[in-house]
């Protein structure tokens, strides 16, 4: 019966839901991959395995190796991004610097492979995210640029470049992902863990917020 048939269909909603649990398969996999063994050492063949995937699920969702690199990139671009969302003119300026450097800080934890894959493509010279660095990136550090002007022109915080501000704390705090070996062996510690990033993160609150006289 054509009934029949229909029930044995699933859901649209759970179609949709089981391709975006694939696609977060797949994107996680190829982040650890690309991570580790660069853009011209990691293969779909080993990213596939990596996910406990067949090959040609890539090749069915991504097409490509660059095509699924650029989507990764893309991806981890838009979420460091939403990460800026706290700094607001009428936000207090020490409580939205301090979550966008927690958030900062819990990427380089939960994520590391994410901020090395970063590095790495900046590192190669931006080929596949110059148009994003040069426009959706740029475009999110003016916005925000504005906001903190505002408040030193109001008084709320001490005088300096925002821009600046913003590449010191990418540099503190991607620090803990992109060297994190140096960071370990220097520490003597065998892994980074929760103690490691409590003392980070008070460090680098420390820093930039005593630094703007946010905090005493």
């Amino acid at each position: 019966m054509p009934g029949d048939a229909a029930m044995d269909q699933p859901p649209l909603g759970r179609r949709a839901q089981q391709r975006q649990q694939r696609l977060a398969q797949i994107l996680a996999a190829a982040e650890q991959v690309f991570a580790t063994a660069g853009f011209e050492g990691a293969s779909m063949a080993a990213i596939a395995a990596a996910a406990g995937l067949p090959k040609a699920n890539l090749h069915y969702y991504f097409g490509t190796k660059e095509a699924l690199y650029a989507a990764l990139l893309e991806e981890l671009l838009r979420l460091w991004l939403s990460a800026t969302d706290a700094i607001r003119p009428d936000s207090a300026p020490d409580a939205a610097l301090e979550s966008y450097i927690r958030a900062k800080m819990e990427w380089s934890r939960s994520r590391p492979h994410a901020s090395k894959l970063f590095a790495n493509e900046v590192l190669r010279g931006a080929p596949l995210l110059s148009a994003h660095l040069a426009g959706g990136l740029r475009a999110q550090v003016e916005e925000k640029s504005a906001v903190l002007r505002g408040w030193i022109a109001e008084g709320r915080m001490a005088p300096v470049e925002p821009r600046h501000l913003f590449f010191a704390i990418w540099a503190m705090t991607q620090t803990y992902a992109d060297f994190e070996t140096q960071i370990r062996l220097v520490l003597d510690v065998p892994a980074l863990g929760e103690r490691e990033f409590e003392d980070g993160v008070a460090t680098v609150l420390r820093l930039v917020l005593g630094g703007l006289a946010l905090r005493a």
